[in-house]
């Protein structure tokens, strides 16, 4: 068995993918719209999905959001620098949610992002 992908509802796709590609880096794997479904389907990811774990990005026509609750943790990137990361993402329009720093009683050095929808996004710096 491996991971193949971590499904997110989002309200805007267009919305989504912008974040997740010119803001995150990763690239639009796939996209199919299902009519008879009336939803659409975008696979976003930093490799092919032959090589690793994606993103699923689904859209249900006519749902502009959706209540994240309280079970949902968080989606982990690793990072060579969280700090030049955190730099990045905000100038490309991102929002850091939390600070590039040691995580508390440890010494990783991790920060938080947050998408359009309110998913968070942690950033773990490489040791």
């Amino acid at each position: 068995m491996r991971l193949l992908h971590t499904m997110l509802r989002v309200g805007d796709l267009e919305r989504s993918l912008d974040f997740y590609t010119e803001v995150l880096g990763m690239r639009l794997l796939r996209r199919q719209d299902y009519p008879e479904g009336k939803f659409t389907l975008a696979f976003v990811g930093y490799q092919d999905e032959a090589e690793g774990a994606v993103i699923e990005l689904t859209h249900n026509w006519g749902v502009d959001g959706y209540e994240l609750g309280t079970a949902y943790g968080h989606i982990a990137l690793e990072v060579p620098d969280a700090q030049a990361a955190c730099a990045a993402i905000k100038a490309r329009g991102g929002k850091v949610v939390r600070e590039a720093g040691p995580m508390k009683h440890g010494t990783t050095v991790i920060a938080f992002v947050e998408d359009p929808d309110g998913y968070k996004i942690e950033l773990i710096q490489r040791h």
